[in-house]
């Protein structure tokens, strides 16, 4: 009786053994970065791209409209942050994702689309770029980068109430894909200091020994102050450029007409 007993336990220790499940991996923060790193989203003139904006669309059961336009939108509720797990994965329009980058993931909101997003438990705020989709997590209204949420004051504790409000981008409603565009203006940032511009623009004019320039803009939220570097003479010179910038610890911005 006791050799059978041993011989039962045996068998269903090895059961359990074959079925143990996989473990999700969870998502966990990059290394640190100062909140001072993370810059604002620019807000350009874009195409609303066809990847990342078919609708309806399904996921986990669940169905979504993407709108036709994110004008005077306006939402509060929870965000949330994405970090490593998701980092160097294509986002829903087929760019990288990067932890640290001002980016954000909306399920119903055009993409590209720049809104403000503003931590209500600080007020901290930020201009962010949406070229992802979700959170599908039915008590969070948007994911944000690791990077905008040490930024907006609420890495740490994982999420926080937020309003989010549009951006508008003159032009950007008559824009279609156009693949002929030429670049060849980098905007590095759009920042609500002037002096954190200037001490920027000075930055990476000596870098990359190209004309660097502070624009000030006044957008839905208030005045900002652009940083722009260019024109350059070809996009080869351009790219060298932002290769300039990544190797000196600078932005390295968004391509301009």
């Amino acid at each position: 009786m006791a050799n059978r007993l041993r011989v039962v336990i045996a068998a269903i220790l090895l059961l359990l053994k074959g079925c143990t499940l996989t473990t999700e991996v969870v998502d966990r923060a990059p290394p640190p970065i100062s909140p001072g790193a993370v810059p604002d989203a620019i807000p350009i003139a874009e195409p609303v791209t066809r990847a990342g904006n078919s609708s309806p669309y399904t996921v986990n059961g669940q169905t979504y409209t993407v709108l036709n336009s994110a004008e005077n939108y306006s939402e509060e509720g929870i965000a949330s942050w994405y970090g490593l797990k998701f980092h160097g994965r294509a986002t829903a329009n087929g760019e990288r994702f990067s932890a640290y980058e001002p980016t954000a993931a909306h399920r119903s909101l055009p993409i590209p689309s720049y809104v403000r997003v503003t931590n209500l438990e600080n007020q901290a705020s930020m201009i962010l770029r949406v070229n992802d989709r979700g959170p599908f997590h039915p008590d969070r209204i948007i994911d944000i980068s690791y990077g905008a949420a040490v930024r907006l004051g609420f890495a740490d504790q994982g999420t926080a109430k937020v309003r989010i409000d549009t951006v508008e981008v003159m032009g950007v409603s008559d824009l279609r894909d156009n693949p002929a565009t030429e670049y060849r203006t980098l905007q590095l940032g759009a920042y609500e200091s002037e002096a954190a511009a200037q001490a920027l623009a000075e930055e990476s004019q000596r870098s990359v020994a190209v004309p660097a320039r502070v624009l000030p803009a006044t957008t839905a939220s208030g005045l900002i102050f652009r940083v722009r570097v260019g024109p350059f003479e070809s996009q080869t010179a351009l790219r060298e450029a932002q290769n300039q910038l990544r190797a000196a610890g600078l932005p390295q911005g968004q391509p301009l007409p």
